[in-house]
């Protein structure tokens, strides 16, 4: 459990690091309706070992663009030490992912991802800091926050207004803002999903009324409009692929490792079950 003098610290480092955080589009590729440039996106995840707090397993995947077939890909155990506490996510899992991303400049530099989708939250964060501002801001890559949840903060709440705003994504990329009391836009809300007859052709088909919404925010060097256009554009299942492949392929080294069939768990109570909630092939 985190102290107060250890909160207060994590405080003062997301204050300074935050200062950096640009939420506007930086590279030419983000400014073309269809992202003419852009080659390669990566996606993270952190799984843990089922029942066990302190090991996990820190992937980081490299897809190309539009294809978006797997280019490279890292997983390594790691151990986390640091304790959960809510809105600081980012200080118990960032560095292993930022040490992924290091990596693999070093090894393989020319599969530098463009850009990272993470499984988490930006600037909609209590304190507009959230893991994606931090590990963009610390590998100086454009982010984009991808949640599962919503996370209730500046007075968005689950309430009828929420669910009427989801029953309202009637068609696959249709989206609504999620403006806080502050009438600051944190982010939005969206569906997404690809017609299986027409993959190869990545064309877009009618949603259904049971749809379960991505949130997605602005974490470093991209604006939302980009953000939510790219993060469409990414979807073959519900889960955007990058983010996916990571996830899956975090989950399949555990069991590796491990040399058993052994669950995994979400990698924090701020991430949704993911074993329920990730997309099976079937659904498409």
């Amino acid at each position: 459990m985190a102290g107060p003098a250890e909160r207060s610290r994590w405080e003062r480092e997301q204050a300074r690091l935050k200062a950096g955080v640009v939420e506007q589009d930086t590279e030419k590729w983000q400014k073309d309706p269809s992202f003419a440039g852009l080659e390669r996106v990566g996606g993270v995840d952190l799984s843990y070992v089922k029942g066990d707090d302190t090991r996990a397993c820190a992937s980081l995947v490299v897809l190309s663009y539009p294809a978006l077939e797997v280019l490279y890909e890292d997983c390594r155990m790691v151990t986390v030490t640091a304790p959960y506490v809510a809105g600081f996510l980012a200080f118990r899992e960032v560095p292993f992912l930022v040490e992924a991303v290091q990596r693999l400049q070093q090894e393989q530099p020319r599969l530098r991802p463009q850009v990272l989708l993470v499984d988490g939250n930006g600037l909609l964060h209590h304190r507009g800091f959230g893991v994606a501002c931090h590990l963009g801001v610390l590998t100086d890559l454009p982010c984009i926050g991808v949640a599962k949840n919503l996370l209730q903060v500046d007075g968005l709440v689950r309430d009828e207004l929420h669910r009427e705003q989801i029953r309202s994504l009637q068609r696959s990329g249709d989206t609504f803002p999620l403006t806080g009391s502050s009438g600051r836009v944190l982010g939005m809300g969206a569906c997404w999903v690809l017609d299986v007859s027409f993959l190869h052709a990545q064309a877009l088909r009618s949603y259904s009324n049971s749809c379960k919404p991505l949130y997605v925010s602005v974490g470093h060097r991209v604006s939302l409009d980009t953000a939510v256009r790219l993060v469409g554009s990414c979807c073959r299942y519900r889960i955007p692929e990058p983010i996916r492949q990571a996830d899956i392929r975090s989950r399949e080294y555990i069991r590796k490792q491990l040399c058993a069939p052994l669950g995994v768990r979400p990698a924090s109570p701020e991430s949704s079950k993911k074993e329920a909630e990730l997309e099976d092939q079937s659904d498409a």
